[in-house]
Protein backbone atom coordinates (compact mmCIF):
# COMPACT_ATOMS: atom_id res chain seq x y z
CA UNK A 1 0.00 0.00 0.00
CA UNK A 2 2.54 2.85 1.06
CA UNK A 3 4.39 1.59 -2.44
CA UNK A 4 1.91 1.61 -4.33
CA UNK A 5 0.87 5.36 -3.20
CA UNK A 6 4.50 6.56 -2.79
CA UNK A 7 4.77 9.67 -4.85
CA UNK A 8 1.62 10.82 -2.70
CA UNK A 9 3.35 9.77 0.76
CA UNK A 10 6.40 11.63 -0.22
CA UNK A 11 4.59 14.70 -1.59
CA UNK A 12 2.79 14.88 2.06
CA UNK A 13 5.61 13.65 4.02
CA UNK A 14 7.77 16.27 2.05
CA UNK A 15 5.45 19.24 2.14
CA UNK A 16 4.03 18.67 5.72
CA UNK A 17 7.76 18.48 6.40
CA UNK A 18 9.41 22.41 5.20
CA UNK A 19 5.68 23.31 6.12
CA UNK A 20 6.71 22.78 9.79
CA UNK A 21 9.93 24.47 9.39
CA UNK A 22 9.00 27.31 7.61
CA UNK A 23 6.10 27.50 10.03
CA UNK A 24 8.35 27.21 12.98
CA UNK A 25 10.69 29.97 11.60
CA UNK A 26 8.17 32.90 10.91
CA UNK A 27 4.94 31.82 13.35
CA UNK A 28 7.21 31.03 16.08
CA UNK A 29 10.29 32.72 15.53
CA UNK A 30 12.83 30.03 15.71
CA UNK A 31 15.52 31.13 13.82
CA UNK A 32 17.37 27.88 11.70
CA UNK A 33 21.29 27.53 12.49
CA UNK A 34 23.43 26.85 8.66
CA UNK A 35 22.72 23.14 9.01
CA UNK A 36 18.82 23.54 10.08
CA UNK A 37 18.90 25.91 6.77
CA UNK A 38 20.35 22.80 4.37
CA UNK A 39 18.73 20.46 5.41
CA UNK A 40 15.57 22.02 4.10
CA UNK A 41 17.29 21.77 0.15
CA UNK A 42 16.34 17.87 -0.30
CA UNK A 43 12.23 18.69 0.27
CA UNK A 44 12.57 21.63 -2.12
CA UNK A 45 14.30 19.57 -4.53
CA UNK A 46 12.03 16.23 -3.82
CA UNK A 47 9.04 18.61 -4.18
CA UNK A 48 10.42 19.84 -7.59
CA UNK A 49 11.24 16.73 -8.72
CA UNK A 50 7.08 15.59 -7.71
CA UNK A 51 5.70 18.52 -9.43
CA UNK A 52 7.13 17.02 -12.91
CA UNK A 53 6.21 13.59 -11.58
CA UNK A 54 2.15 14.79 -11.74
CA UNK A 55 2.68 17.13 -14.43
CA UNK A 56 4.29 14.90 -16.78
CA UNK A 57 2.91 11.54 -17.86
CA UNK A 58 4.93 10.81 -19.85
CA UNK A 59 8.47 11.41 -18.41
CA UNK A 60 11.05 8.45 -17.61
CA UNK A 61 9.69 9.14 -13.91
CA UNK A 62 13.16 6.64 -13.01
CA UNK A 63 15.50 9.78 -13.19
CA UNK A 64 13.40 11.55 -11.15
CA UNK A 65 13.23 8.82 -8.22
CA UNK A 66 17.10 8.86 -8.87
CA UNK A 67 17.46 12.05 -7.85
CA UNK A 68 15.06 12.04 -4.65
CA UNK A 69 17.35 9.24 -3.98
CA UNK A 70 20.50 11.13 -4.06
CA UNK A 71 18.81 14.04 -2.29
CA UNK A 72 17.71 12.12 0.36
CA UNK A 73 21.44 11.31 0.39
CA UNK A 74 22.29 14.18 0.94
CA UNK A 75 20.09 15.36 3.30
CA UNK A 76 21.27 12.74 5.60
CA UNK A 77 24.51 13.81 5.24
CA UNK A 78 23.52 16.97 6.83
CA UNK A 79 21.04 15.76 9.23
CA UNK A 80 23.31 13.47 10.59
CA UNK A 81 26.34 16.26 10.85
CA UNK A 82 23.66 18.06 12.74
CA UNK A 83 22.76 15.88 15.44
CA UNK A 84 26.35 15.02 15.68
CA UNK A 85 27.51 18.62 16.47
CA UNK A 86 24.23 18.85 19.03
CA UNK A 87 25.70 15.80 20.85
CA UNK A 88 29.31 17.26 20.33
CA UNK A 89 30.15 14.85 19.14
CA UNK A 90 31.48 16.45 15.54
CA UNK A 91 32.22 20.07 14.96
CA UNK A 92 29.99 22.31 13.04
CA UNK A 93 30.44 24.78 9.94
CA UNK A 94 32.79 27.56 10.52
CA UNK A 95 29.71 29.80 10.02
CA UNK A 96 27.76 27.32 12.83
CA UNK A 97 29.37 29.23 15.61
CA UNK A 98 28.53 32.27 18.01
CA UNK A 99 31.83 32.69 19.45
CA UNK A 100 33.52 36.04 19.39
CA UNK A 101 37.36 35.96 19.43
CA UNK A 102 38.87 39.06 21.62
CA UNK A 103 39.16 42.32 19.78
CA UNK A 104 41.95 45.28 20.07
CA UNK A 105 38.60 47.96 19.27
CA UNK A 106 35.07 48.36 18.99
CA UNK A 107 34.88 48.17 15.08
CA UNK A 108 36.61 45.02 14.26
CA UNK A 109 33.85 43.67 17.58
CA UNK A 110 30.92 45.16 15.69
CA UNK A 111 32.13 43.74 12.50
CA UNK A 112 32.47 39.76 14.38
CA UNK A 113 29.06 40.40 15.69
CA UNK A 114 27.21 41.48 12.32
CA UNK A 115 29.39 38.85 10.54
CA UNK A 116 28.31 35.64 12.40
CA UNK A 117 25.09 33.65 12.92
CA UNK A 118 23.73 34.51 15.95
CA UNK A 119 22.00 30.74 16.16
CA UNK A 120 24.50 28.05 17.17
CA UNK A 121 24.37 24.74 15.48
CA UNK A 122 24.64 23.13 18.75
CA UNK A 123 22.12 24.17 20.44
CA UNK A 124 18.80 22.43 20.49
CA UNK A 125 15.96 25.09 19.81
CA UNK A 126 13.14 22.83 19.26
CA UNK A 127 12.84 19.00 20.52
CA UNK A 128 9.75 16.97 20.70
CA UNK A 129 10.05 14.52 23.68
CA UNK A 130 13.13 15.13 24.15
CA UNK A 131 14.23 14.51 20.49
CA UNK A 132 15.47 17.37 18.86
CA UNK A 133 14.52 18.42 15.23
CA UNK A 134 17.34 17.34 13.31
CA UNK A 135 16.71 14.14 14.86
CA UNK A 136 13.64 13.63 13.52
CA UNK A 137 14.55 15.32 10.27
CA UNK A 138 17.47 12.43 10.20
CA UNK A 139 14.79 9.59 10.59
CA UNK A 140 12.35 11.18 8.32
CA UNK A 141 14.97 11.30 5.35
CA UNK A 142 16.04 7.53 6.60
CA UNK A 143 12.60 6.39 6.26
CA UNK A 144 12.16 8.65 2.70
CA UNK A 145 15.40 6.94 1.64
CA UNK A 146 14.52 3.29 2.33
CA UNK A 147 10.93 3.87 0.86
CA UNK A 148 12.40 5.39 -2.32
CA UNK A 149 14.85 2.54 -2.86
CA UNK A 150 12.23 -0.03 -2.30
CA UNK A 151 9.93 2.15 -4.79
CA UNK A 152 13.15 2.05 -7.21
CA UNK A 153 13.59 -2.03 -6.97
CA UNK A 154 10.04 -2.93 -7.26
CA UNK A 155 9.07 -0.62 -10.14
CA UNK A 156 12.28 -0.46 -12.67
CA UNK A 157 14.49 -3.01 -10.88
CA UNK A 158 15.61 -6.16 -12.43
CA UNK A 159 12.61 -8.39 -13.76
CA UNK A 160 13.57 -11.61 -14.75
CA UNK A 161 11.85 -12.87 -17.82
CA UNK A 162 9.25 -16.17 -17.61
CA UNK A 163 10.20 -19.34 -19.63
CA UNK A 164 7.35 -20.55 -21.16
Amino acid sequence: MIIRNWTKLLFVISFFSISSALVAEYIFNLQPCELCLKQRHPYYLILICLVFIFLLKNLNKIWLFVVIQFVSVYGLFYSIWHVGVENKILRGPAGCSAMLTNSENATDLKAQILSKQVISCDEVVWSFFGISAASINTLVLLVIFIFNAIYLFRYYGYKKEKNI
